[in-house]
């Protein structure tokens, strides 16, 4: 690990990745001390004398939104929904898809057909309409979005761990500690499940990306995080109809959406390079 760390430190794209993280997640977590005005307050000064939202100046640096709030306050608390759904459903997604993905591969037989043959029934429905439908049909809410998420989200990393389970299994040291007498959920759980933590850490760190951009499109159409609750894809829904005379108001929200899903997209890519030597971009 600390020769993986090296080789990340040296990688610019997953240093500004790591910056960029840790930016959010410090806004995130100190948000009613960063945000320089509550999130819900409307100012009387919010609004210009047509009504129109503010555009950015020396009180609002990011402007105010339709009802004469701070936008860079609304996106500083929106931060806390989208690292918490992030992190959440992904954590959710990756100890389902793992634990699935690894029970079938290294017991096999019925039960390792009938868990991928689900796994391959979920993989059948697209991701997004299926996340849409089971939002729509429960009261969306912070943590329902984060459930919603990684049940749908958790078919891909299973589909890997199978994958990569089946081959540890045919393996020569599986087959001695087997021979010995050891178990088979000693044996998965002590001699094969920590030759899977590098795809688990890299998968982990990918996912969180993919589960921003979900929780940012729920929210967008409406059946995501519920207002008052601030959220980046909330804002944007929000200010759609005001797109041609307040750019701003979509434009920020979608560079905080973009720049944290690429930020991790970055640093999962450095991780899988150091951990999976094979992997390395080599000329």
């Amino acid at each position: 690990m600390r020769s993986a760390w090296s080789r990340i430190r040296r990688d610019k794209a997953a240093l500004f990745g790591l910056a960029v993280i840790a930016v959010v997640t410090f806004a995130a977590l100190f948000a009613p001390f960063v945000a320089p005005f509550n999130p819900d307050q409307q100012f009387a000064n919010g609004l210009t004398l047509q009504g129109a939202p503010r555009p950015p100046d020396g009180v609002y640096w990011f402007g105010t939104d339709l009802l004469g709030r701070d936008l860079l306050s609304r996106l500083i608390w929106g931060a806390r929904a989208s690292m918490i759904i992030g992190l959440a459903a992904n954590l959710a997604a990756v100890v389902i898809g793992t634990t699935l993905g690894a029970t079938a591969g290294f017991l096999g037989g019925w039960i390792g057909t009938v868990i991928m043959r689900f796994t391959d029934l979920m993989m059948a429905f697209p991701a997004l309409l299926l996340a849409i439908a089971l939002a729509a049909i429960l009261h969306p809410s912070l943590w329902i979005v984060a459930l919603v998420i990684a049940l749908v989200n958790w078919v891909q990393i299973a589909r890997v761990i199978y994958t990569e389970t089946r081959a540890l299994a045919a393996r020569e040291f599986v087959e001695a500690v087997r021979a010995l007498g050891a178990g088979r959920w000693r044996i998965l759980a002590r001699h094969v499940l920590p030759h899977l933590l590098p795809t688990i850490l890299v998968w982990g760190t990918l996912g969180i990306s993919s589960t921003v951009l979900i929780e940012a499109t729920l929210s967008f159409l409406g059946v995501g995080v519920q207002p008052p609750t601030p959220s980046w894809g909330g804002i944007i829904f929000q200010s759609q109809s005001y797109f041609m005379v307040a750019p701003w108001l979509v434009v920020f929200p979608g560079l905080a959406i973009i720049f944290l899903a690429l930020s991790f997209n970055l640093v999962g890519d450095a991780l899988r390079d150091a951990l999976d030597p094979t992997q390395r971009g080599i000329t």
